[in-house]
């Protein structure tokens, strides 16, 4: 064979190479040598064959195979059901590969150099989709970490999440302060995202990126707040440029908060978020009134919410738990949060439903469960037990809270606003349900949507994507508008309460 003819062949065996198919580069050198290949992997199976390679051969390879794919033989030649069968392994880790070539007489020197080469290539590609395989891994158990490590965070578990990451903590988990930026993007992008800035210990330099499991769209973004002159807005700056370059795009953002109260600089930077998709400039920072929870005096708060959850103390904690996160984000996103089916998410909550007498279909239910769930995790408990708990009207009507509420809706009180208060308050009574208050208002159900996002702008608050809210939004009218309506069962629970009476 010349050598320009070699080096031709050579060339076009690369070309075929680069498709990363098997099957296309035995085909080429079937055809090129006169001979029916096939591969056997490093399992000790054929991978792939020429269509015409004989079933009887093959049957036998893994007996004739096997002391080369051990590392004791590099090539051997032998004689099966009447044809020459040349065999040769490649690679240095054993079991390694064997490249077999079955043809009616021996094959020339340079149809046997020509197979080698090809092998050799096989072998790469072998160990090419190993190495891809191997990346995706690493890929995966990274995201899995980085996961695990923003939940604790999320629950106010710094310790855990620094035993999580032993011997290679990362740069986030030594801040004081962090502020949590929320991108919302293609689910691609977030991948690919992801990928681009991940570091070699599979974080993101002072910061973590971390795929949301509810919402698909969503990058959760700690950054730590580096006390380094100049250094704490490299990573922010990274996501605002990437939501000027990109116009689908949005970003929210945090105020800074310790490290320990990773959730509820989550909580602002989802508020944020809705607030940053409805402006021009697809970027906000949170700037929003401190929540219902925060206001409340501690010791009547603390005695109202005890005594609400008190039925709850009956069902299994992963009913609660599941409870929580459904009250305030939709089912399916809670099964995909969790790993469960959206039935099993139902069956939690009916359990809860039961176990407190009342419908979680209703908002202002809702709302009540969210406002004492949350004010169990800031107040664990009742100092005392000195007399019977509040109701929930009663605590609405203490001066913190009438305050807090006269600010909340200050923004919708203007005379400019007076058709959004009239919106949102139809919108609190018909359940949330945008149809149901466009109906009530005379209006079209996208002029019902479109004047909530120009509330979510104002109020600050997200009104559309979860229930977070809504939430203080249904408390703010009760207390504004006079609490017109009660969660359902509240009356009967004073029955329930040490030192309480039932109603008459």
């Amino acid at each position: 064979m010349e050598a320009g003819t070699h080096g031709a062949e050579l060339d076009e065996l690369l070309s075929v190479v680069r498709r990363r198919s098997p099957a296309a580069v035995l085909a080429w050198l079937g055809g090129r040598v006169g001979a029916d290949v096939a591969w056997v992997g490093r399992a000790g199976a054929v991978d792939a064959a020429t269509p015409g390679f004989p079933p009887g051969i093959a049957r036998l390879l893994p007996e004739h195979a096997g002391p080369l794919a051990g590392g004791g033989l590099v090539a051997a030649t032998t004689h099966l059901d009447g044809r020459e069968v040349r065999l040769e392994a490649f690679g240095g880790r054993a079991p390694r590969p064997v490249l077999v070539t079955a043809s009616s007489a021996p094959l020339p020197r340079e149809a046997a150099v020509l197979a080698s080469h090809a092998g050799g290539l096989l072998e790469l590609l072998d160990r090419a989709g190993e190495a891809d395989e191997n990346a995706r891994g690493y890929e995966a158990k990274s995201r899995q970490l980085r996961f695990a490590v923003l939940t604790a965070l999320m629950s106010g578990d710094v310790t855990l999440a620094r035993r999580m990451t032993t011997g290679d903590v990362p740069p986030l988990l030594g801040a004081e302060r962090v502020r949590v930026h929320l991108l919302h993007c293609t689910p691609a992008d977030r991948d690919r995202l992801a990928r681009t800035y991940l570091d070699p210990s599979g974080y993101h330099g002072a910061a973590l990126m971390v795929h949301c499991p509810a919402f698909k769209e969503h990058l959760i973004c700690p950054i730590a707040e580096d006390v380094e002159p100049g250094g704490r807005l490299r990573q922010g700056e990274v996501l605002r440029r990437l939501v000027r370059d990109n116009p689908g795009y949005a970003l929210g953002v945090s105020r800074p908060h310790p490290l320990a109260a990773m959730g509820e600089a989550y909580g602002e930077a989802l508020h944020a978020l809705t607030v940053a998709r409805n402006s021009p400039d697809r970027l906000a920072v949170y700037r929003g009134r401190p929540s219902l929870v925060q206001v409340l005096p501690r010791r009547p708060a603390a005695a109202w919410a005890s005594a609400f959850l008190e039925p709850l103390g009956a069902v299994p904690k992963p009913t609660v738990d599941v409870t929580r996160l459904a009250v305030t984000f939709p089912r399916a996103a809670v099964a995909r949060l969790l790993h469960i089916s959206r039935t099993t998410v139902a069956a939690h909550c009916r359990r809860a439903e039961e176990a407190l007498g009342m419908d979680l279909g209703d908002v202002r239910t809702r709302a009540a469960l969210d406002l004492a769930l949350s004010l169990t995790a800031v107040h664990p408990g009742p100092d005392d037990d000195r007399g019977p708990a509040p109701t929930l009207p009663e605590l609405l009507r203490t001066a913190p809270a009438v305050t807090w509420a006269e600010s909340f809706m200050g923004p919708l009180h203007t005379g400019r606003n007076g058709d959004l208060h009239r919106t949102v308050e139809a919108w609190v009574d018909t359940g949330a349900d945008a149809r149901a208050a466009a109906a009530r208002l005379g209006l079209s159900r996208n002029t019902v949507r479109s004047r909530l996002r120009a509330a979510e702008r104002l109020l600050n608050r997200d009104l559309l994507t979860t229930g977070s809210g809504i939430h203080d939004l249904v408390h703010a009218l009760d207390v504004t508008g006079g609490q017109r309506a009660l969660p359902a069962a509240e009356t009967d629970h004073r029955a329930r309460w040490p030192g309480g009476r039932a109603a008459s």
